[in-house]
């Protein structure tokens, strides 16, 4: 079994126990459906559109989640009680944004590229799937779904708007 808390250490900010440990549930489920081993999450691109990219979904995960803490804690700040940040949701949200891509993404010929899955059904969707499935709220699931162009079509809320920018940011200065 994988110690994820070991590659994912912000999942302890999260306070509450339960969320906590279905967080990190969801997550031994990606492993073990994807097919991956925990060593592998370490080599696992965070996308596919950067060829060659040298930069894991661990590693984009632990960035995202800490650019989205930061952006939250400067909007409480600058706007207090006007808005409503649940921060561990945020947390949850964040660390479980791309948990899909482990279904989306399979070896092929020892390579990461789309798995068959992958070639129907987008992260956002097999995401929310798997956080489904261990029973996370409505809203960690708005943020799992709606943090990509998936989310154009529904309301998305404001952990899930903060996380939504906070991917991108760590997104598209890569590209070329």
């Amino acid at each position: 079994m994988c110690d994820i808390v070991k590659k994912l250490p912000e999942i302890d900010l999260i306070k509450d126990g339960e969320l906590r440990k279905k967080v990190i549930e969801t997550w031994e489920d990606a492993i073990k459906i994807g097919g991956w081993n925990c060593d592998e999450l370490d080599k696992i691109p965070f996308t596919l559109l950067i060829p060659d990219t040298d930069i894991s979904i661990i590693d984009h995960t632990r960035a995202v989640t800490k650019t989205a803490l930061a952006m939250a804690k400067e909007i409480k700040n600058s706007y207090g009680d006007k808005i409503d940040i649940n921060f561990d949701y945020l947390v949850a949200g964040a660390i479980l944004h791309d948990v899909g891509k482990l279904l989306e993404y399979g070896k092929n010929d020892g390579k990461v590229g789309k798995s068959y899955q992958g070639k129907y059904l987008r992260h956002p969707v097999s995401g929310t799937a798997l956080a489904f499935n261990h029973e996370l709220p409505v809203e960690i699931l708005n943020m799992i779904a709606a943090h990509s162009k998936e989310g154009d079509f529904v309301k998305r809320r404001p952990e899930t708007i903060i996380i939504y920018h906070a991917d991108f940011a760590n997104f598209e200065p890569f590209r070329e």
